[in-house]
């Protein structure tokens, strides 16, 4: 028998999130197939009451959660002291939470505190012959692996994208607001500084990914290179589709050899082997050649086309649905104005 504690922090408007919901969905499933579990749900934030009213109908046998200014933002020393807290008030044996940049960062020392263990970037988890199994990717997403522990409590710290949102009705739920003691605040948190929704690149929700290689930077047909005007196309472009933007290895590495760059492009949008594996239902290379470092992190994109000069490039050999043998320059110029047309 488990205590699956469900936990989650709330977003800047209150309620939860995409991925929280998802690992709801997660954890709802989990207690069903674990005969004689209970599902409890633990909540952060500056007030828990609106997050467990969305929630209010998911099953969980107690609500609780921690509530305060204090924890209106991502803090470490804060954030440790609410989930050791919860993990405690609950008993739990399992504690569940999405893999987002707050959770990430303290989870390992909540377990660490309560003498438990955790696995983190966790892609599955699944009840078989009455014991807890979880599913991540090793060794740059070429080995997926079935981890079982018998160490308890045991933090999981699931990706997005492995389940479907939590999507019931709404009600009230009865929070009990579990009591803790904070130490003396080093750190204050003055506000939040982001780019414009539009300058933002990496868009994990959006439903298409657009992937831009070292071609961009290269010399074009009449022997110049055009950075600029490349970076004029992609950003059009991702600003009238709302895309993603990836990147390749060799893309992001050209600044550190001396050759023209995409300013706006950094480690962060790399996609592959070293980078990141993005999950899209739709994705679009552009001047790739889609090695097998760089495709590896296209295996949970669903469909797949590319735009590539040579007819002869990895893509054509089975990676891409579709290839589009053509100046991505050109293609991407006449799909910018088909867009526009449209939006007008």
């Amino acid at each position: 028998m488990e205590t699956i504690l469900f936990l989650a922090h709330t977003e800047i408007d209150g309620s939860l999130g995409k991925a929280a919901l998802e690992t709801l969905t997660a954890a709802r499933s989990l207690a069903t197939g674990l005969a004689g579990s209970r599902l409890i749900a633990g909540l952060v934030g500056g007030d828990a009451q609106a997050a467990a009213d969305q929630i209010a109908g998911c099953g969980a046998t107690r609500f609780l959660g921690v509530s305060g200014a204090e924890f209106t933002q991502s803090r470490y020393a804060t954030d440790i002291v609410a989930v050791e807290a919860l993990a405690r008030a609950a008993a739990a044996t399992i504690v569940l939470a999405p893999a987002t940049s707050r959770w990430n960062r303290v989870l390992a020392g909540a377990a660490q505190r309560l003498g438990g263990r955790i696995d983190a970037h966790a892609t599955g988890v699944s009840a078989a012959d009455g014991t807890l199994r979880l599913t991540r990717w090793y060794y740059r997403q070429r080995m997926e692996a079935v981890v079982q522990r018998t160490r308890r409590p045991w933090f999981i710290l699931l990706e997005s994208g492995d389940a479907e949102p939590y999507a019931g009705a709404a009600g009230f739920a009865t929070v009990e607001t579990i009591p803790v003691a904070l130490p003396a605040p080093r750190t204050q948190v003055a506000g939040v500084r982001a780019p414009p929704a539009d300058e933002q690149t990496i868009r994990p929700d959006a439903r298409l990914l657009f992937v831009a290689g070292a071609g961009w930077t290269k010399s074009q047909p009449d022997g110049k290179a055009h950075a600029d005007e490349a970076e004029k196309i992609i950003r059009e472009f991702l600003q009238r589709t709302k895309a993603s933007l990836g990147s390749t290895k060799s893309l992001v590495d050209l600044s550190g050899e001396g050759h023209a760059v995409l300013k706006f492009m950094t480690h962060l949008n790399q996609v592959g082997q070293t980078g990141s594996t993005p999950r899209h239902p739709k994705g679009l290379s552009t001047c790739c050649h889609g090695e097998e470092p760089h495709t590896v992190g296209w295996r949970f994109i669903n469909e797949r086309r590319a735009i590539n000069l040579n007819p002869n490039c990895s893509w054509a050999q089975g990676k891409a649905d579709v290839l589009y043998v053509a100046d991505a320059f050109a293609v991407m110029r006449k799909v910018n104005a088909l867009l526009a047309a449209q939006q007008h």
